[in-house]
């Protein structure tokens, strides 16, 4: 039977400092999760498991380190958080899996339930891919050699998840204890990295590019589909600047993660039934870079609706319109509709405003009045707020000059096309350094449910 590495998220140095995590209720997400890994630990020791707990004071990058320098074949590895939101409603446990992957997508439902079981209070918010998370993956999913799940407990932010977590604690170490127990039994068989070929063989897969039959098969390890380096090569991806995608070695040709190559513009999807990855560089059918703001948009009304529906019931109630004007808007001006749109559902959680303006202000991007003002941009109609959010970006996208009269009450006090691309607003549009690659996350995610990605 293999061995369990469990991680409390938060706790180690981050950027030389130590990170509590969410602050909450007078406590800390470090100090909640450290209580709880300790308790888990107890649990699956008194049922004569192995398990190797992460030393708490790792950066995240240390603790990947320290997992994949000791892990062997048959382990797993989960690591344990607690969830936050501006709104101190928003309750309940989630699991994270490496997306594309129905095994541990399985594995992750398997582990709320053995939790649900023990803590029937707790709301289940499901086994969600990592691309939904804010900036589109999570490392410990995708850089963990063995199979990998992060777990959200609750959300210390809302008081009776935090409530069930402090005063219930061994139920939930119980519960989570469990569901390793379960997964570490049925993970005997899944296959080592970088094993001696003697001992174990990949099984092989086809590769299907852009519609065509590749000439080279990959391999399947640890459930998840790994291609030929020469492939990645050749659809003009440069792997060489980004050491963190997963490489390995099998007969002596070098095999890269599949799934990596969806933060280059590659969707990657499975034919279960033919054993075949599927690869398609989404700029062949969306032409240009997708993350360049003065460009056209790709998506129409309808797939606009869905996404934002999809995310948010009640959003087109109140806003029914939304999507048609602003592929309207963004159009007159020459802004990629589905990155204002994208952002639009970053800055207001999908019309569910949980912070900042209100949805009678109109406006939907976190734009600010005049310095000195305190309350944030107030807009006549949905139709002039759209416009000034997009007349905000074309004003740090371009120096051409605006088709329609300003109504952006910042425009004239921005240095005129320093952001072109969606990441340079990081800092600039908001003060959080990952700003960019939140809004790239989600055009992703739109992409991918309509089926463009």
């Amino acid at each position: 039977m293999g061995r369990i590495f469990l991680s409390a998220g938060h706790g180690g140095y981050e950027g030389g400092a130590l990170d509590p995590g969410t602050i909450a209720g007078n406590t800390t997400e470090a100090r909640e999760m450290i209580l709880l890994r300790d308790l888990i630990v107890s649990q699956l020791r008194s049922r004569k498991l192995e398990v190797l707990s992460v030393p708490d004071d790792l950066s995240l990058i240390q603790t990947i380190d320290w997992i994949n320098g000791r892990a062997r074949t048959g382990d797993v590895a989960l690591e344990i958080h607690a969830d936050s939101f501006s709104n101190p409603e928003l309750r309940g446990a989630t699991a994270y899996y490496i997306a594309k992957n129905s095994e541990r997508q399985q594995d992750g439902e398997q582990m709320l339930l053995a939790l649900l079981r023990r803590v029937p209070q707790l709301p289940n918010r499901g086994a969600q891919p990592d691309t939904v998370a804010g900036i589109g993956s999570l490392a410990f999913c995708r850089q963990i050699w063995i199979p990998s799940l992060l777990l959200e407990v609750g959300f210390l932010t809302n008081p009776e998840d935090r409530f069930l977590l402090q005063n219930r604690r061994r139920d939930f170490a119980v519960g989570i204890a469990e569901g390793l127990a379960a997964w570490v039994g049925a993970s005997v068989t899944d296959p080592v990295i970088n094993p001696p070929p003697s001992r174990t063989n990949y099984p092989a897969i086809d590769i299907n590019i852009n519609g065509q039959k590749y000439g080279e098969q990959g391999i399947i390890v640890n459930g998840n589909s790994y291609i030929p380096i020469d492939l990645v090569d050749s659809l003009g991806i440069d792997l060489s600047v980004s050491p963190q995608v997963r490489r390995i070695n099998y007969n002596n040709i070098v095999y890269v993660k599949a799934i990596e190559l969806r933060d280059f513009q590659i969707s990657v999807g499975w034919n279960a039934g033919e054993r075949t990855v599927l690869l398609t560089s989404i700029l062949e059918i969306c032409p240009g870079y997708l993350d360049r703001i003065m460009a056209h948009g790709n998506t129409s009304d309808v797939q606009l609706m869905m996404f934002l529906k999809n995310n948010n019931e009640q959003a087109l109630v109140q806003f029914a319109e939304l999507a048609k004007i602003y592929r309207e808007e963004a159009s007159v001006e020459g802004i990629n509709y589905d990155i204002a749109f994208c952002q639009m559902c970053l800055e207001t959680n999908f019309l569910q405003f949980s912070s900042g303006p209100n949805p009678s202000q109109n406006n939907f991007a976190g734009l600010g009045s005049i310095a000195g003002a305190s309350d944030p941009a107030s807009f006549s109609s949905a139709r002039i707020g759209v416009r000034a959010q997009i007349q905000h970006l074309k004003a740090y996208a371009s120096t051409e000059p605006l088709v329609q009269a300003v109504v952006d009450p910042r425009f004239l006090y921005i240095r005129r096309g320093i952001a072109p691309l969606v990441d340079q607003l990081s800092g600039r549009w908001s003060a959080d350094t990952q700003y960019g690659a939140k809004i790239m996350a989600l055009v992703r995610r739109l992409y991918e449910s309509a089926g463009l990605l």
